[in-house]
């Protein structure tokens, strides 16, 4: 086995994993010797946090804060405000749809709560996730929630709510999609007009959900570079490399060799691209540790296994491991 991962890049930028209240302790040993930050997967999310409008629920978040401190990790807040996993408290008022004061009363209260409860904990946020439309015939942001209960400014409240609570977060916006050119352009166009506006955004997140396939180097570069010409910081928030291009509803029992090699040079193109602009990136995070515990492995193909880690489901190394440490 290899040396540590998180030791290797030590002079290019912090490695991170997401990991659950579950994985702490399963894949504990992969943790602590691998990644110098963790982020909560889902246990920080509004679904889990703040279920119903008179109840928060840090329960399961503080035990993954309690673990980054107890192992000198650094903590990544994810995530504050987004279309998906959020109740639908949040927009009702009795039986009809919430004003837009009332929604900017609860975003307000929701924001101030959650990082001021982990204040001093978690050194940055991803404030507001997947916010801009994938579809080039629609306006930059998605048809979403937020958006109809409070309008095209809930990006930028979510963003001054978020200073205001914890001032020395990082507050990052964070995207999937994000090298295509068309997505690309609307994430750059959405965060020009905030930073334009004086709007305190500190970074954009790339998700990194990429494929063995796609998207070419090029492509990552070409967005890299838009991204970076804002003078934002950059992090790769999500990455995990699927066996599958999205579309692809094929299934395998057991993952071919020549996957595995096609992963493995995926992994060292993306990574000598990384070393490449080190200056630009403040932290790579993982979607996980281990293939055993993939969100992969349910999306978007119900029950399908996959593959997309650097360590296999027994805890070792794979060949998208070598290729990422040793350059």
């Amino acid at each position: 086995m290899f040396g540590s991962l998180c030791k290797t890049y030590k002079e290019y930028f912090p490695i991170g994993a997401a990991v659950n209240s579950f994985s702490i302790n399963t894949h504990k040993e992969l943790i602590v010797n691998h990644f110098s930050g963790i982020t909560p997967e889902n246990q920080m999310k509004p679904q889990f946090v703040h279920p119903t409008e008179h109840l928060y629920d840090f329960e399961q978040g503080d035990i993954i804060a309690d673990f980054a401190e107890e192992n000198n990790l650094s903590l990544r807040g994810h995530t504050l405000i987004w279309h998906n996993q959020t109740p639908d408290w949040f927009f009702k008022d009795g039986g009809g749809p919430v004003s837009r004061s009332l929604a900017l009363k609860r975003m307000k209260e929701h924001i101030y709560t959650v990082m001021g409860h982990y204040r001093g904990r978690t050194y940055a946020w991803d404030v507001v996730n997947e916010a801009v439309s994938d579809n080039a015939e629609e306006p930059v942001l998605r048809q979403a929630p937020w958006l109809a209960a409070i309008g095209d400014d809930y990006v930028e409240y979510a963003f001054r709510f978020a200073r205001e609570a914890d001032p020395a977060a990082k507050l990052y916006y964070n995207d999937y999609n994000e090298c295509d050119p068309v997505k690309s352009r609307k994430i750059y166009d959405l965060v020009k007009s905030l930073i334009d506006r004086g709007i305190p955004v500190d970074g954009i997140g790339m998700q990194g959900h990429w494929n063995i396939y796609a998207p070419e180097p090029d492509k990552i570069r070409r967005a890299v570079e838009l991204y970076a010409s804002l003078g934002v910081s950059l992090q790769i928030t999500e990455l995990d490399i699927s066996m599958f291009r999205f579309d692809d509803r094929t299934a395998y029992e057991k993952v071919h060799n020549e996957l595995l090699e096609l992963q493995a040079e995926r992994y060292g193109e993306i990574f000598k691209l990384l070393r490449e602009y080190r200056d630009l990136f403040t932290g790579v995070t993982f979607w996980g540790i281990a293939d055993d515990d993939t969100w992969l492995s349910d999306f978007p193909v119900k029950g399908r296994r996959n593959w997309p880690l650097l360590f296999d489901d027994e805890h070792n190394p794979k060949k998208a491991f070598d290729s990422i440490v040793v350059f």
